[in-house]
């Protein structure tokens, strides 16, 4: 079972997306992909000002089983970056969803957010894939 947050977006690369305003998104790892993970050692974010692209890879994140790609679930220009987390990667492990989110992001096409799963959609999606 999974931990999904209903207020929440996630894409079947298990980043999860918050919507602060119209035009602007938190992004993070999903609950489940931080315990499939396991212990988070050191995450590269993209800087301020880069662009990153719905389905591309964004940054890694490196756990002590894997160095994994981190996959930008919509597009736009990144507008604020976690700092903390190069201090502390581990606040991913211990609440992916509060101090252990990744960037901020303006999006640049507010259509993406459609193609995005909701909370029942994600935990359908993780079931799936674990029968």
């Amino acid at each position: 079972m999974t931990n999904a947050i209903a207020n929440l977006l996630y894409s079947e690369e298990h980043e999860w997306v918050l919507q602060l305003d119209e035009n602007r998104v938190r992004i993070g790892i999903s609950d489940y992909a931080q315990k499939q993970l396991g212990d988070i050692v050191f995450v590269e974010n993209p800087v301020v000002n880069d662009e990153i692209t719905a389905n591309e890879s964004m940054g890694t994140i490196e756990s002590v089983k894997a160095v994994s790609e981190l996959y930008a679930p919509v597009s736009g220009s990144v507008t604020r970056v976690n700092e903390e987390l190069n201090d502390t990667p581990e606040a991913i492990n211990k609440n992916p969803y509060k101090e252990g989110w990744l960037i901020e992001v303006e999006i640049s096409n507010p259509e993406e957010l459609e193609l995005l799963l909701n909370q029942d959609e994600y935990e359908a999606f993780i079931d799936e894939g674990e029968e």
